[in-house]
């Protein structure tokens, strides 16, 4: 617990964190806490599962006092996020407990209304937290601390606005923490004009390069699935996800992966939160080894124990291919990061391979039976008129 004491992080908290069984901090928890406990506004550049979460729930907890209102606002761009970072900041403050409430969209509102009323931490996404601010259930004139968690995921899904406008509902005399994967050019605007002074630190990507293969496989495009389930069903694997970039795609994806033997399930914005919940809830238990999604219902979660990630699709911005490679190759385990190129991924793909410090080598491509596709593609059928779809 020396490690963490030297941060200046107060008893209560070192206590849960010696719960935690965490030995050390990581490299971002060493370089932002100090900074965020003196005070300072921060812009922390750290991917996912560095350690980011107790970096601000740090300051967060040992700021705020049970009772006095609501004191912290910890904006994420994900239901999944929210859930992750609540429960994150219940763990670190069960010896100085306080009243977390994570608000988001997909569940009813009346019971976030009545949690909200004696609420000293609130984490949600934009949309709902507008919405419970428009009906005068959110009251955020004593936030003293404001969060932004994995700020260009939220510029990268529209959320610009909102976030304006929640971040102008905030006291203007408050900490702002802006935690971020990459800093983008949009990133670094929000940060300039809402930011006082801001410190800049930054974490190496948490994912040990000598550790991490990187493949890619040049497939036909009738092939491009039955490789997927060959690749499957040989490769001696942990957990597995398997990214593609929309929800119509994950849901084929998933659905034919279940008929031909392979327990997978999808995740995607589409599903209700309870079905979200619950097949998270799956993945982490084991119950299911496939976990087949997009980057954003993925994006933000630590999910221990990935052996191998399969870009189904080749994402269209290349830097969400290196937050998908990030979720392999923890922790001083051996990853695989493997790509199934078809003919529509070829130009997505040669971005990817001009990124720096990228290195995927192409495999040769074994003798796959093709597999029969009993779930077929949603497809788009535009008809004068109206809109139809065919399946």
């Amino acid at each position: 617990m020396e490690y963490f004491r030297k941060l200046g992080i107060i008893e209560p908290i070192l206590k849960a964190i010696e719960d935690e069984k965490f030995e050390k901090p990581t490299e971002i928890q060493e370089k932002a806490i100090p900074l965020v406990l003196a005070g300072k506004d921060v812009i922390a550049e750290a991917a996912t599962g560095s350690g980011k979460t107790l970096a601000f729930a740090s300051d967060i907890i040992q700021k705020s006092k049970k009772g006095k209102g609501i004191q912290a606002l910890v904006l994420t761009p994900t239901r999944e996020l929210a859930q992750q970072d609540a429960a994150a900041l219940g763990d670190f403050s069960r010896y100085k407990p306080l009243k977390i409430v994570a608000v988001f969209g997909g569940m009813s509102i009346n019971p976030q209304i009545e949690q909200l009323r004696t609420a000293d931490i609130v984490i949600g996404t934009p949309g709902r937290l507008l919405d419970h601010i428009g009906r005068r259930t959110l009251g955020l004139s004593k936030v003293n601390t404001l969060v932004l968690d994995e700020a260009d995921r939220m510029l990268d899904m529209g959320f610009i606005d909102d976030v304006k406008k929640i971040i102008q509902e905030c006291p203007r005399e408050r900490q702002t923490l802006l935690f971020s994967a990459t800093i983008s050019a949009e990133v670094a605007r929000l940060a300039r004009r809402y930011l006082n002074e801001p410190v800049s630190v930054s974490a190496e990507a948490h994912v040990d390069p000598k550790k991490l293969t990187q493949v890619y496989y040049d497939v036909p495009d009738n092939l491009k699935f039955s490789l997927l389930v060959y690749l499957l069903e040989h490769e001696r694997a942990g957990l597995v996800m398997v990214f593609c970039n929309t929800r119509l795609n994950t849901d084929f994806v998933a659905n034919n992966l279940k008929a031909a033997g392979i327990n997978a399930l999808a995740i995607h914005g589409g599903l209700t939160q309870d079905k979200r919940n619950r097949v998270m809830k799956q993945f982490h238990a084991r119950d299911v080894g496939v976990l087949v999604c997009t980057d954003v219902a993925a994006r933000g979660l630590d999910i221990p124990g990935v052996s191998h990630i399969y870009n189904y699709d080749t994402p269209r911005d290349s830097n969400d291919y290196i937050h998908r490679i990030g979720r392999t190759a923890r922790a001083g385990k051996e990853g695989i990061a493997i790509s199934i190129i078809a003919s529509r991924d070829y130009d997505s793909f040669r971005r990817v391979m001009k990124l720096k410090d990228v290195t995927i080598t192409e495999e040769r491509l074994p003798e796959v039976k093709k597999v029969r596709i009993k779930w077929k593609e949603r497809q788009k059928t535009i008809r004068p008129g109206h809109r139809t779809y065919r399946r």
